[in-house]
């Protein structure tokens, strides 16, 4: 039977089991493993809002991510043969072209694998320029910048880590050639993919996107408005600059013509920024390898990211100060948490966040409190902390703890607004786990588009990862902050790729993580609360509503909660504001009979595998 013959029987069964499905693409089978030979699939019936969806169950490998496409070019690099490293290679630089809003070549990225008998992590964040000064988003009367100001400028851009971090990881673990992970993307780029309902409405609702010469004639019409859906969207420049990386190696873009014009457009801001063609012909020779953190928590090992990743440290200590109370008779029903275990959450959450302002930043430039980030997560300390919180009362803030033997000198970091990213989570067929988050941080990054230097049409979005330290250098006592502003510096991060183990057997169980902001941290405990609390499948789990607290105001996911609900938590003295929580979760469980994935139904993300 014909390969379309299968995919159109396959597409069938899909549509009359009650929910529509993207088509099935390649069909690529085992006896042509080792030569990728990628197809594009038909366009994918994507819809904005919320989309509920089936969950899948594969028995052999699964591949989740934020597009269709994307998800679909490591699906056919799996069934050409290739790991999870390669089929994440070639979904991230498909995401590039396809959701250039949230992720790409022009940000960075937190990686980690487990290999059947290890963890690997490697940390390809973003720095900041030599240049940078602590006083980067300061004005001339010693003020910060408006943040809106500060992200769209040449100041926000950090030197991108992407390519660099997987260019390592295919070196250390892939299978397939260099030049093979790269063909999905240059094709696509080539060819052209059809713009979808999401990405059209966040580039017509994007104003200062159309500022940059490079985005308005390429992503809107003459008269200013963005390209409709359905339109077939090339990008030469892109397929060039990768061609030139696919054939010549990460210098291609870190050096010559595409560094020249990358520093050029950041230089040439009306606010510029200070980046130079040696801090990024620099990066490659980072150190990129780094240790994960693992936590026990119930039966269940978890593994994250160090700082600057704030993520695992914060939803730890959640899980953990929870741990430390007397649970609520009912804690979960009807599809939705209880008010007392909410409460229980919010004010959790209030002390994790305290923390994180007070201490997380990059571990190179600062000292963790007590000398180990795993004091923060010290069982004796979350027990302290949790003594703070009242059975039917709630705090208005929390101030930081004392994790350590000695209170931190370090100032607390006022809040500011985090956005943007996408997450990526891939199992194949020997067992090979990936959790992997990606950013560009807000969205279209800081909406300075570059060519690479090609002169053509197209190209990609330069991140605004700077305007994640602290606009302020000190705090009003005069303290440093700790993610103040530092040349060569990293900034924090809220992402949180995680990975979950069975705390007996070792036994992988779950690969998990979320775009989203700061709101990561919420978006991913509650994926595995669901998941190893509440006992739902990764869908369920995925699908629960969402929530958070950020030490101030508690958030809850617009049209999720009933009113009685609401009502009980500002009886408690919760400030409630109710808005939507466009989180982006991916999860790819273990199961008796192989893996079971899941995607976020506020937005686009799919799972394939077989």
């Amino acid at each position: 039977m014909s390969c379309n013959i299968i995919k159109n029987l396959l597409i069938l069964l899909i549509i009359s089991a009650g929910f529509v499905f993207f088509s099935l693409s390649g069909c690529v089978s085992q006896s042509q493993q080792g030569k990728v030979s990628y197809q594009i699939p038909e366009p994918p019936e994507i819809s904005t809002g919320y989309q509920p969806k089936p969950g899948w169950a594969t028995s052999e490998f699964a591949v989740a991510s934020a597009n269709p496409l994307s998800t679909d070019a490591g699906y056919q690099i799996i069934q050409a043969g290739g790991n999870a490293v390669d089929a994440t290679i070639a979904v991230q630089l498909v995401l590039t072209l396809v959701e250039p809003q949230s992720s790409g070549i022009g940000g960075g990225a937190f990686f980690m694998m487990w290999d059947g008998k290890e963890i690997h992590a490697y940390n390809g964040r973003e720095t900041a320029p030599s240049g940078a000064t602590e006083r980067l988003f300061l004005d001339e009367n010693g003020e910060t910048l408006q943040h809106a100001d500060a992200v769209r400028s040449g100041k926000s851009v950090g030197v991108p880590g992407t390519l660099a971090l997987l260019n390592v990881i295919h070196d250390e673990f892939g299978r397939l050639p260099w030049t093979e992970v790269l063909e999905p993307a240059i094709t696509l780029a080539e060819e052209g993919f059809e713009i979808t309902p999401r990405l059209h409405e966040l580039l017509e609702n994007d104003e200062s996107l159309r500022n940059d010469e490079l985005a308005r004639d390429f992503y809107y019409d003459e008269e200013g408005n963005a390209l409709p859906v359905g339109h077939l969207l090339k990008n030469p420049a892109l397929a060039q600059i990768l061609r030139k990386v696919s054939g010549e190696g990460i210098s291609a873009f870190y050096e010559g013509d595409a560094a020249r014009d990358i520093s050029a457009r950041i230089q040439a801001h009306e606010q510029p920024g200070s980046m130079t063609t040696e801090d990024l012909e620099e990066y490659p020779s980072l150190d990129l390898e780094t240790e994960e953190i693992c936590n026990d928590w119930k039966a269940y090992e978890i593994c994250g990211f160090p700082p600057p990743a704030s993520g695992h440290l914060a939803i730890m200590q959640i899980l953990g100060i929870m741990e430390n109370l007397k649970e609520p008779e009912v804690a979960f029903l009807d599809s939705i948490p209880s008010t007392g275990w909410l409460h229980q959450y919010l004010e959790a959450a209030k002390l994790a966040f305290a923390d994180r302002n007070q201490y997380v930043a990059d571990e190179r430039f600062v000292q963790p409190p007590g000398g180990s980030w795993q004091t923060m997560l010290d069982s004796t300390y979350l027990a302290e902390r949790a003594q703070l919180i009242q059975t039917n009362a709630s705090m208005e803030r929390a101030e930081p703890g004392t994790p350590g033997e000695m209170q931190a000198m370090y100032g607390v970091q006022k809040t500011q607004p985090e956005y943007g990213t996408s997450h990526i989570s891939i199992v194949d067929r020997e067992g090979n786990a990936v959790s992997m988050t990606t950013t560009i941080e807000s969205g279209f990054g800081s909406r300075i588009m570059s060519d690479g230097g090609t002169g053509l049409p197209g190209g990609f979005m330069l991140n605004n990862e700077l305007t994640d330290f602290s606009f302020s250098p000190i705090d009003e006592e005069g303290n440093p902050i700790a993610n103040r502003v530092e040349p060569g510096k990293r900034p924090r991060s809220s992402m949180a790729p995680t990975l979950v183990f069975d705390g007996e057997t070792g036994e992988f169980l779950a690969s998990v993580g979320s775009p989203g902001g700061t709101s990561i941290i919420h978006y991913t405990a509650k994926a595995i609360v669901g998941m190893y609390e509440w006992d739902l499948n990764a869908q369920k789990a995925i699908d629960l509503p969402n929530f958070g607290n950020y030490n101030g105001p508690s958030v809850l996911e617009e049209n999720r909660f009933p009113d009685n609900l609401i009502n009980e938590l500002e009886a408690m003295g919760h400030e409630i504001i109710i808005r939507p929580m466009t989180s982006g979760i991916h999860a790819i469980q273990k199961t008796d009979k192989g893996y079971f994935g899941g995607a976020d139904p506020r937005r686009e993300g799919t799972v394939m595998g077989e």
